[in-house]
C-alpha cells in the first residue's frame, strides 16, 4: 500500500531524514518507534505532503505522492491524527468531526462514519455539543483520531497518540485502534511508547537520528536487545 524509499529531508542545514525506507502493506499495523527528535513526525509530515523531501520516493497504491498537496493526498485515502491533537478548540466535538469530512460529498457515508466514530469513542458521543477545547487531554486525542477517521482513509497515520496520557486512557485508545484495524483500516503508528505500539503492531521500524537502525516483525523487535534496553526498559 505505502512504500517509502531512500527518503532524505533537510531542515536548513540539519539532515533530518537520512535515506529511510519502509513499507506498510495493505491491512497491516506498522509502527515507527524512536525517541524524541529521531525524525518520526518528519516522516509522517513528508508522507502527507507537509514537508518536501530532497531525495527519495513515496508511493501509495502505486501512485507517487511527491509534488502532491496535502488535500490531494487526503483525497487519495491518507489521513493523520497529528502529535499534539490540534483539534479546533472553539468548535464543538460534532463540528470538529464534520471538519474531518470536508473533502467528502457522500452524505450517507458521512452519516455512517459519524455513527461509527461515536460508537468507537462513547465519551465523544456524550460531549458532542461541547467545545473541543474544554475536553480533557485524552478526550481531545480521541477527537483527533475520530476526526481523521471522518476522512474515511485507507491509511491512518497516528503520531504519538499516547503522549502525555494516563495508562488507563492509553489502554482505552489502543482498544479503539484494534477495532479500527478490525474494520479493515491500515495503520502507520508513530510512538515512543514501544510497549503500547508493539501490543497491536505486526511489524516495526526503529528510527534514530534520521536513520532506520532496526526493523522486523513484532516478535523480533520485542526480543531485540536494542529495543529492550532503549524502549522497553529491560536490561
Amino acid at each position: 500500500m505505502l512504500e517509502v524509499r531512500d527518503l532524505h529531508v533537510y531542515y536548513g542545514g540539519i539532515h533530518a531524514l537520512q535515506g529511510i525506507s519502509l513499507s506498510v502493506p495493505d491491512g497491516s499495523v506498522v509502527t515507527l518507534l524512536g525517541a524524541n527528535g529521531a525524525g518520526k513526525t518528519t516522516t509522517l509530515r513528508t508522507i502527507l505532503g507537509l514537508v518536501r523531501p530532497t531525495q527519495g520516493e513515496i508511493t501509495f497504491d502505486g501512485t507517487s505522492l511527491l509534488g502532491k498537496r496535502p488535500h490531494q493526498i487526503v483525497q487519495l485515502g491518507i489521513a493523520m491524527a497529528p502529535e499534539g491533537r490540534r483539534i479546533f478548540p472553539d468548535l464543538s466535538v460534532w463540528e470538529n468531526l464534520l471538519m474531518g469530512a470536508y473533502s467528502r460529498t457522500d452524505s450517507e457515508g458521512i452519516k455512517r462514519d459519524l455513527a461509527w466514530v461515536l460508537e468507537l469513542f462513547p465519551r465523544l458521543a456524550e460531549r458532542k455539543k461541547q467545545a473541543g477545547g474544554t475536553l480533557s487531554g485524552g478526550e481531545q486525542q480521541m477527537l483527533a483520531v475520530a476526526r481523521a477517521l471522518m476522512a474515511h482513509p485507507k491509511l491512518l497515520l497516528l503520531d504519538e497518540p499516547s503522549l502525555g496520557l494516563a495508562p488507563v486512557l492509553i489502554t482505552e485508545l489502543y482498544r479503539a485502534f484494534g477495532q479500527i484495524h478490525e474494520e479493515g483500516r491500515t495503520i502507520l503508528l508513530v510512538e515512543q511508547n514501544a510497549r503500547a505500539a508493539l501490543s497491536i503492531a505486526e511489524y516495526g521500524y526503529v528510527l534514530e537520528t534520521g536513520r532506520i537502525v532496526a526493523h522486523g516483525p513484532k516478535e523480533e523487535l520485542v526480543s531485540s536487545e536494542l529495543v529492550k534496553k532503549a524502549y522497553l526498559g529491560i536490561d
